[in-house]
Formats: structure tokens, sequence, C-alpha cells
């Protein structure tokens, strides 16, 4: 039962998951233990569509296994990141090895004790296409030359976002995913379906919210009817009702 959400692994398009991760998103461990948690969804297809037999066996196979977790680096500081054009993160080539400089922030993941692995993206050419100039590469988390500097509190949470430099970090070159100049396609490739897993796990919330606020509703009283009763509440939750419906369809 792990694993749903890869159609590689479970025989289930994105479409079918869907209602499965609507149920996990109603409960927050949920996800973590049937191994369906983000980033590492988004990961382990990258990974499944696009990594090579050495990086399946290396990263794949126990991401899988749920032995591990890791993060995707892409947001910076210095640039509006969700435009993956604006990426400065140099990754040059160096015999056989790539050497990694920049500064991301707000990895999802990263301050987690069994994250072992970041995909990384950057840019190994700052000429030619302009959407042929960013990459993908496999980064231990334990490399010499990565920085963690501070965790980053979210929702009053600060055990999980966090703020790395890699400094003149070396790893080999079969490291690299798909090639160079492939960022950008497979950026697009991991949005597709994270995007579906987001949002139906956020529909999850959404009912439960939803059904909280129904049963509040029967069991306060005031100004001498249960609030149920009353019109402007009704009319809240029906609206709640309309628009979770109307994003699920």
């Amino acid at each position: 039962i792990m694993n749903l959400f890869l159609p590689e692994v479970c025989q289930l398009s994105v479409l079918e998951y869907s209602p499965i991760a609507e149920i996990l998103g109603m409960n927050q461990v949920a996800n973590l233990a049937m191994n369906c948690s983000a980033p590492d969804t988004g990961n382990m297809e990258v990974l499944e569509r696009y990594g090579s037999r050495e990086q399946k066996k290396t990263w794949l196979e126990p991401l899988l296994n749920g032995e591990i977790r890791s993060a995707y680096a892409m947001t910076e500081p210095g640039v509006a990141s969700s435009d993956a054009t604006n990426i400065c993160t140099r990754i040059e080539r160096d015999g056989n090895e790539y050497v990694i400089n920049g500064h991301k922030w707000w990895i999802s993941g990263a301050m987690r004790p069994e994250c072992k692995l970041f995909i990384l993206m950057g840019k190994t050419s700052f000429s030619g296409p302009l959407h042929q100039q960013q990459s993908m590469i496999l980064v231990p988390r334990n490399a010499p030359g990565v920085k963690i500097l501070r965790p980053l509190t979210v929702f009053g949470e600060v055990e999980d976002h966090a703020d790395i430099i890699f400094d003149n970090v070396r790893v080999p070159a079969t490291n690299i995913l798909l090639g160079e100049g492939k960022g950008f396609e497979i950026a697009q490739g991991r949005l597709g379906p994270g995007r579906i897993h987001h949002c139906m796990r956020s529909l999850g919330q959404a009912e439960l919210a939803l059904a909280a606020l129904v049963d509040r509703a029967h069991r306060r009283k005031a100004f001498g009817k249960i609030l149920a009763e009353k019109d402007a509440i009704r009319t809240t939750i029906a609206e709640a009702r309309i628009e979770i419906t109307m994003c699920r369809q």
C-alpha cells in the first residue's frame, strides 16, 4: 500500500490516485505512513522517469522503501524563482565532476535528519535558448560544501525548510539528470502530477474543515437557537460546500 502516487509502481493513473490523495490529505501522518509525502513524491517521479539505472539503484530504491527522504532545491533568495529561467545557481563541468555554487532557501524537507538527497536545479549554461540553460543534478546532503545556514519557520514549524549555501560542491558528472539543458523539461514533467497531488490533499483538508464547521454549527447555541438554524451560518456552509465541489470538478 506504499507509493500509490507512482503509476510505474502501483499501476494507478494520476486521475485514479487523486481521490486517494484527498483522503490522505485529511490525516497529517497518512502520507508519511504510505510514503506519499512531498517533496519525496515529486523527486521519486523525477528519478523514475528521468534517472539512469545507476541513479535509480542508488537513490530511488531507498526512497521507495522509505529508508531515506529527499528535498528539491530550486528557490533562490535573489530572484523570482517561480520563473525557473531566473535561477542563478551555477553547475559547471570540471573533468569528471560538476562544481555547484549557489544559494537556495525555503527548501522543504532539508532540515529533516532523514533527508539524504537534494535534486538541485541550476544553470549549466548562461547563454543560448532561454529554456535550455537549466539542468538538474543529484547532490548528496552530506557532500562537502553543502552548508545548512538556518531553519526557516513556516506556520510556526522550524524543523522542515532550510536556507542553504552550495559552496564549490563537487559531485560526479554521472549525477546529472537526463543531460545538460534538460532541467526545464524535467521541471515541467514534475509539475503536472505534483499540482494534482497538492490540490487533492488540500481538498482533503478543506473537507475536514467543513466537517468541523458543520459539527460545531449543530453543537453551539446562541440567542435561543443552534447555529445550524441560522440563515447566515447556513449560507456560509453552503458556499463552502459549493466552492469545494467546484474545485474538485
